[in-house]
């Protein structure tokens, strides 16, 4: 095997240790020459400086500096940025794929939290729990073993906006179960939505027939407000929307007026402010479910990123390509 190439973590140094807890970081040192106790937070700082000179891997992260031109000039060895967490717009510049920087990203593997929490809510939704524990709270009586008309999870129709990463991976997860699964995305064909086993339908369309939304688009001048009150007001009674891509693809003023009449439920883990105002009507309004934006990447789950980039590095040290690679062409309609 060839020489351990130089490697140096970029990115705020207190999340390396929850990236890269001991097992993860133990296996990304057997195949790149990094030091945790050296992180670079500042580029121009002299010790930082000393080892970007000679840097062949950056492992970058949540607090990396932006990777411009005086930054790559002084890494002139620099042939991979491997990033431990979602999208790299924050740091990734063109220059990096001009100058033939490969670049990888741990957005697959962020991914699973998020389509995961999505698979929850759609499954207590679908059997109105949210609204079944708010009753039991307030009238303190067990309603009985009686069949609840109007619930269950048996053939509802789960429309999902956006084959995102995240979008395919709820796809993945809803395999399994007795539901009916609409997409509706602008990039998405017929002969690729049948191979990802959905219908494909007009957005108008889907909020229409569907019970359950969620919505997993990239946030983008074209997609802002992506759902306002016109589309709110295309959905059927007792539509539940899932919301845990971006605040902006949802207009809040329009959700408050539709959640106002109690035709429609939500359950939103980002929202546009985020945080809310603390006079949010959100908060109050028994139809809005809120999580502070909890369905990505937390706790022991931020792990799976720090493991991702050390099986990336792996594939670079025995000389194969990356499994997970940022295409500089699509970055702009990503989240």
């Amino acid at each position: 095997m060839p020489e351990r190439p130089q490697a140096l973590f970029a990115m705020t140094a207190e999340n390396v240790p929850l990236v890269f807890p001991p097992p993860v970081l133990a296996r990304l040192r057997e195949s790149v020459d990094i030091d945790p106790a050296l992180v670079a937070e500042d580029f121009t700082d002299p010790v930082v400086a000393e080892v970007l000179a000679r840097t062949e891997i950056l492992v970058t992260g949540w607090g990396c500096p932006r990777l411009e031109a005086a930054v790559l000039d002084a890494a002139p060895k620099l042939r991979a940025v491997l990033h431990s967490a979602g999208s790299v717009k924050g740091l990734a510049t063109p220059e990096l794929w001009r100058r033939g920087v490969a670049v990888s990203s741990a957005a697959a593997a962020n991914a699973v939290p998020v389509a995961e929490y999505t698979l929850a809510m759609i499954l207590l939704a679908g059997k109105d729990l949210f609204a079944a524990r708010d009753r039991l709270r307030t009238e303190r009586a067990f309603p009985g073993w009686g069949l609840v008309p109007g619930i269950g999870n048996h053939g509802r129709r789960v429309g999902v906006i956006g084959a995102s990463r995240i979008g395919r991976k709820v796809i993945e997860l809803l395999r399994p179960f007795d539901l009916a699964v609409a997409l509706t995305d602008p990039y998405v064909d017929e002969a690729g939505a049948a191979a990802l086993g959905v219908a494909l339908l007009p957005l108008d369309a889907l909020l229409r027939t569907s019970d359950i939304v969620t919505i997993h688009a990239p946030e983008t001048p074209e997609t802002h407000h992506l759902v306002g009150a016109r589309e709110l007001a295309l959905m059927r009674d007792g539509t539940v929307l899932i919301n845990t891509a971006r605040g902006g693809l949802l207009d809040h003023d329009a959700l408050i007026a539709e959640l106002r009449t109690a035709r429609l439920s939500a359950i939103l883990d980002v929202t546009d402010p985020e945080p809310l105002p603390t006079d949010s009507p959100l908060y109050d309004l028994p139809n809005a479910f809120i999580t502070p934006h909890l369905a990505g990447s937390q706790g022991n789950e931020v792990a799976r990123l720090g493991l991702a980039v050390a099986e990336e590095a792996e594939r670079l040290w025995a000389g194969g390509e990356l499994a997970y690679p940022v295409d500089p062409g699509v970055l702009e309609r990503e989240a």
